[in-house]
């Protein structure tokens, strides 16, 4: 009769804490329960202030470009058919996010455009 001996090797783990990307989509999962609050955020920022700022600055900056003008509607594009869709917010606050971060870049490649 074999005996088998097994030898304990400790293991040390090293957990690090989640990532900004892990801690934002579970925080976007906890707020199914304001779905209809962050509809009517991302149809008021967008519809009321974003889209129309950022389209208004591409036009009297004197950038002119159409293509920044439909990068722009695209954007709100992007929020708006992710609620009309009734997608959960688990896909809808990043796709606001990314939507934000593209009307920003607009701003920003407005402003340096008029400055160069």
């Amino acid at each position: 009769m074999t005996t088998i001996k097994l030898h304990n090797i400790p293991a040390n783990y090293h957990t690090s804490a989640p990532s900004f990307l892990t801690r934002f989509i579970s925080w976007t999962r906890t707020q199914e329960n304001n779905r209809l609050l962050w509809l009517g955020i991302i149809l008021a920022a967008h519809g009321c202030i974003l889209t129309p700022m950022t389209v208004m600055s591409v036009f009297l900056i004197g950038a002119g470009n159409l293509a920044l003008v439909v990068l722009a509607i695209i954007a709100m594009g992007m929020a708006l058919v992710s609620n009309l869709a009734a997608q959960p917010t688990r896909v809808t606050i990043p796709v606001f996010v990314l939507s934000v971060l593209i009307d920003l870049s607009i701003l920003v490649a407005c402003v340096f455009q008029n400055v160069l």
